[in-house]
């Protein structure tokens, strides 16, 4: 039976009263760095606040100063951008949209932000199929995590959503647009073409869902979000070796600051240490004991990772 890491609280890297006084309805982490919970899933802001836009709507988007990455559930465009325009400024619009990976919980509101910013899109190319149109992903799995969460999970749109004229590839030479001094990571498994982001100078780690912090299968641990060490969503990966040389990968790392796709950012030594054991003993903390793709995973080499729309 899977089972997680919990997580000292005192490691959490928000500071409520800090974000309470700027109350731009973000939990800051890092002075260019900061993250929206909203529902579900959260949503992340690089860049300085007050950074504006100093483009003017006839200028290149290179001119831009901040980026947003994923684009949180559907019926969340309005609360991510009011975030944006108290953070950066009003009417400012980002460099890019840049997506970990394209589950429905993190392009909900892709399309109508897209268009509304004229921002580009950035994804690696395994994940261009499920954000151009032409591919779903593979069903999930309810059998697994034995929460509400995952019951639910056959309900949950498989997409694909379209923003094929804004679409763009992540650079081969792992530069992220928008954001310098930052680094993509392939880290797939949770998805064929699912990305993390690292900055060396300071050890941060957008991790999006190649791990999180929370038990995202519970619909009560959402809710709390009591932090722990969680594997990927397990309704929703379907390569677990992959996933597993993933987590490997970032606990290489030695990241100081986290902040994933679900649950609370997390920084310090706990956090590590966490992070090492999940990486260790992945297959007993993170991986289904039964379930459609332990044994079976879908993915991108053959096809079976992308379905028809």
């Amino acid at each position: 039976m899977a089972r997680q890491i919990p997580l000292d609280s005192a490691g959490r890297a928000d500071d409520p009263e800090r974000d309470r006084a700027r109350d731009d309805g973000t939990h800051e982490i890092a002075p260019d760095l900061a993250y929206r919970r909203l529902a579900i899933v959260n949503v992340v802001f690089v860049g300085a606040p007050g950074a504006g836009d100093r483009t003017g709507s006839d200028r290149p988007n290179s001119d831009r100063q901040w980026v947003l990455i994923d684009a949180g559930v559907m019926g969340t465009a309005g609360l991510i951008a009011k975030a944006a325009a108290e953070r950066f400024g009003p009417d400012s619009r980002p460099a890019a949209i840049v997506m970990t990976h394209g589950h429905f919980d993190h392009v909900g509101a892709l399309e109508e932000l897209a268009e509304r910013w004229d921002a580009p899109v950035y994804a690696h190319g395994l994940e261009h199929p499920y954000l151009d149109g032409s591919a779903s992903y593979p069903p999930p799995d309810p059998s697994v995590g034995g929460g509400l969460m995952s019951l639910m999970a056959p309900l949950y749109p498989r997409g694909p959503v379209n923003v094929g004229g804004r679409l763009r590839r992540l650079p081969e030479d792992g530069s992220v647009p928008g954001m310098p001094g930052w680094r993509w990571l392939a880290t797939p498994g949770h998805s064929p073409g699912h990305v993390s982001f690292w900055r060396a100078a300071d050890r941060s780690l957008i991790a999006g869902d190649a791990f999180i912090t929370t038990r995202q299968e519970s619909a009560y641990a959402v809710a709390v979000q009591d932090p722990e060490m969680h594997g990927p969503p397990m309704y929703y990966t379907t390569d677990w070796q992959k996933a597993r040389d993933s987590v490997v990968l970032l606990a290489g790392l030695e990241p100081d600051l986290v902040v994933t796709g679900h649950g609370p950012a997390m920084r310090g030594s706990g956090m590590r240490t966490a992070l090492h054991e999940l990486a260790r003993d992945f297959d007993r903390i993170a991986v289904p004991d039964h379930g459609t793709y332990v044994d079976a995973p879908a993915r991108a080499e053959d096809g079976s990772a992308y379905r028809p729309p």
